[in-house]
């Protein structure tokens, strides 16, 4: 059985939503093994573990989150050409347009070689005061439908050996 890795980091909720609702999507039809944990928590371990990724994080100051960059930071070279041409997509819950943070994470990615499956799926709060930067967040049923569609995508492409 394939093993699906989503990895995220969320201060406001955000992200975990989108991660939690990639994961749900994932599961419903895929026979398929998916492993969602927080960027603090994931080792290199799991990385190596796992056929595919899908990396969510918010966009903090107009990049990834420090959080996900420390995760990176600590299974980058572990994994450095152990895992070339796995699968991978990211999700990215911003507050302007979160472009930067996605190509962070694409830079990244090359370096290990991945294989991006899905343009980076960016949903943006517009939030741009402190107060709404920092205040909990609820992502639309549809922005939501999004990130399950993307995790059903990868997830079957996973199991059927596609990916």
């Amino acid at each position: 059985m394939k093993t699906l890795l989503i990895v995220f980091h969320s201060l406001t909720g955000g992200t975990r939503q989108m991660a939690q609702a990639a994961a749900a999507g994932a599961q419903a039809g895929a026979h398929l093994h998916v492993r969602l944990q927080t960027a603090a928590q994931t080792m290199p371990q799991d990385v190596l573990a796992a056929d595919g990724y899908i990396f969510a994080t918010p966009e903090n100051l107009a990049a990834m989150s420090g959080i996900m960059k420390d995760f990176f930071d600590r299974c980058y070279y572990p994994a450095l050409e152990r895992i070339n041409a796995r699968p991978y997509a990211t999700l990215i819950c911003a507050g302007s347009d979160g472009q930067n943070a996605a190509r962070q994470i694409e830079r990244i990615a090359t370096g290990w070689r991945l294989k991006a499956v899905a343009n980076p799926l960016i949903i943006c709060t517009h939030a741009q005061t402190p107060e709404a930067i920092l205040a909990p967040k609820t992502i639309a049923a549809t922005e939501l439908a999004r990130c399950r569609e993307l995790g059903a995508s990868l997830g079957a492409g996973l199991a059927m050996g596609i990916f």
